[in-house]
């Protein structure tokens, strides 16, 4: 039997955008010889749907849609991923659910059993876990195979993903074995994050081993706000052999030959300062279209974080939507001057020099009156950056560009970024990117072929350059103690005890742990940021803000 697996871009809330997708899709693999599509988790209504779910006219257009593409489908069947209705009074009102459509009909529908609850997830706000599924026989009556369906988390069965039983040992893949399956499919929406696609390869061959069947899994790509999906769809063979493998961070159609263990491989071993690279292109270009925008604005610093930034919106939005803006005051330094214009001229972008000492001065002449005998401190430093947010959000909506902010997550961490100045914007696209990582993607990504970030953006001493000889070190430790720290108390949840105990002083830690907790506030306050760790400042993460600390 020939299968497609269909890893499709779908936008949440297009019903009818993503059925022309599914059409397309199909008619490409009726082409290509396939028997069967399998299309991802939820791909009529996009994933995740959220509150959208609440709202009966959206659920019931999806089903409409789904009804209405059942007669479509012809010489062919496919599996598609919807939003189905609760028929009992018990119990949440909906149901995560797969539908196969062959001979113009729906013939079979099953729910989805495993509903994640953790992290980025929150399904069982909205849906009724399955009670049970069986398999069931797909593709031509003398090549039929009976399947296993399973959506997503279902795949994710305890005994395979760890000592904690999340899920109470409910495993619906070996419900099915009861009744001996042959194949086991999984229509996926499993957002990306460092290792996740590693992770999600280990699964499918665990699985397909335990079961001695193939194993097929389809996984969404695109951007939905901060969740970013890698595609990497892929089959496996009994024997845990990866026998076709889709592209990352791309569309793609991926053709699976079960009777010769064969497929097309078009996956990528990618490092991961390229993976993280690619997954904030796609993030920040799905970002900008599926919300309307074509264009972008970027506040340029001459630092390395905001020529990443527009490095990044010239790749995903193409240079000649992309406007760069340097705003100098009396300390911002010629290098900053001569690399922002490198940079803007290495891109192609459009490039603006707009200077703000004059408004700077203006502010400084009204606090000499109102802050009578107090010393300067951060108070005028972040003026300018506030002055720098004015002037870039005037040019977002005067020109209906969408503002970039160019935050990394290092300074989202401790506080280093200063609220309605360098944190405007709608989207932050570094906001889940450490500092030692923004380096690494400009030396080995950006500036692997040819020179695009300039080299002294990169070597010199990072500085916000809002007072006189001004380093990022005089109020933080060097970000390659700094980072390690972080990493360890907010993606692993260690105590400051047992960082210390690896080896970093206690007092470099004991504050760092402080500027994290202090500063919650800024963070809740922040653009939506692409989420490409394991624990991002974002729906994953949630914490109170008035706390003691």
């Amino acid at each position: 039997m020939k299968i497609a697996a269909a890893q499709i871009n779908p936008t949440i809330g297009d019903i009818a955008g993503n059925v022309e997708k599914i059409l397309s899709s199909t008619a490409r693999a009726r082409e290509l010889g396939a028997q069967l599509v399998v299309f991802p988790e939820m791909c009529l209504t996009g994933y995740p749907p959220r509150d959208l779910l609440e709202r009966a006219y959206f659920v019931e257009e999806n089903i409409n849609a789904l009804n209405a593409l059942a007669p479509k489908i012809r010489d062919i069947a496919i599996l598609v991923g919807y939003v189905e209705k609760n028929p009992t009074a018990e119990g949440k009102p909906l149901y995560n659910a797969a539908a196969l459509l062959e001979n113009g009909e729906i013939t079979y529908v099953c729910y989805k059993s495993l509903l994640p609850t953790y992290d980025v997830f929150d399904e069982a706000r909205y849906f009724e876990p399955a009670t049970g599924n069986t398999p069931v026989k797909i593709g031509p009556k003398d090549k039929s195979l009976k399947a296993a369906l399973t959506i997503c988390e279902d795949l994710w069965t305890d005994d395979v993903c760890g000592p904690r039983k999340i899920h109470g040992g409910k495993d619906p893949l070996a419900e099915m074995q009861k009744k001996k399956f042959q194949l086991v499919i999984n229509l996926s929406a499993s957002p990306w994050s460092i290792g996740q696609d590693a992770r999600r390869t280990e699964l499918a061959k665990n699985q397909a081993r335990r079961y001695g069947a193939p194993v097929i899994l389809v996984n969404q790509v695109g951007g939905n706000d901060e969740l970013i999906f890698d595609g990497n769809s892929l089959a496996v063979d009994p024997q845990g052999n990866i026998i076709a493998h889709g592209k990352p961070f791309e569309e793609d159609l991926v053709m699976v030959d079960l009777d010769y263990n064969s497929g097309d491989q078009r996956g990528v071993n990618l490092s991961e300062p390229e993976a993280v690279y690619r997954a904030l292109v796609l993030g920040t270009r799905d970002y900008a279209r599926k919300c309307g925008f074509q264009k972008a604005v970027v506040g340029l610093s001459g630092g390395i974080d905001s020529a990443l930034v527009a490095t990044i919106a010239a790749e995903a939005l193409g240079p000649e939507n992309v406007l760069g803006i340097f705003m100098p005051t009396m300390y911002s330094s010629e290098a900053s001057r001569t690399d922002s214009e490198a940079l803007g001229r290495n891109l192609g972008i459009e490039y603006r020099v707009l200077p703000i000492q004059p408004i700077f001065d203006a502010y400084m002449q009204m606090f000499d009156r109102l802050f009578v005998g107090r010393p300067a401190d951060t108070t005028e430093q972040n003026i300018q950056a506030r002055i720098r947010g004015n002037v870039l959000m005037a040019f977002s909506n005067k020109l209906g560009h969408l503002l970039l902010s160019t935050g990394n997550k290092s300074e989202l961490s401790t506080g280093y970024c200063t609220l309605y100045g360098d944190m405007a914007g709608g989207l932050a696209v570094l906001s889940d990117v450490p500092k030692t990582l923004v380096y690494r993607i400009a030396r080995e990504v950006v500036n692997r072929d040819r020179e695009q970030i300039p080299p002294n953006t990169i070597n010199r001493p990072p500085t916000a350059e809002l007072k006189h000889n001004q380093k990022d070190s005089d109020d933080l430790p060097e970000y390659e103690v700094l980072d390690p720290i972080l990493k360890a108390y907010i993606e692993e949840g260690k105590s400051p005890e047992e960082i210390a105990a690896a080896g970093t002083p206690r007092e470099i830690v004991d504050k760092t742990v402080r500027l994290v907790e202090r500063n919650e506030y800024k963070r809740r306050q922040a653009p939506v940021g692409l989420r490409v760790t394991s624990k991002a400042f974002g729906i994953g993460r949630r914490y109170p803000i008035a706390r003691k600390i």
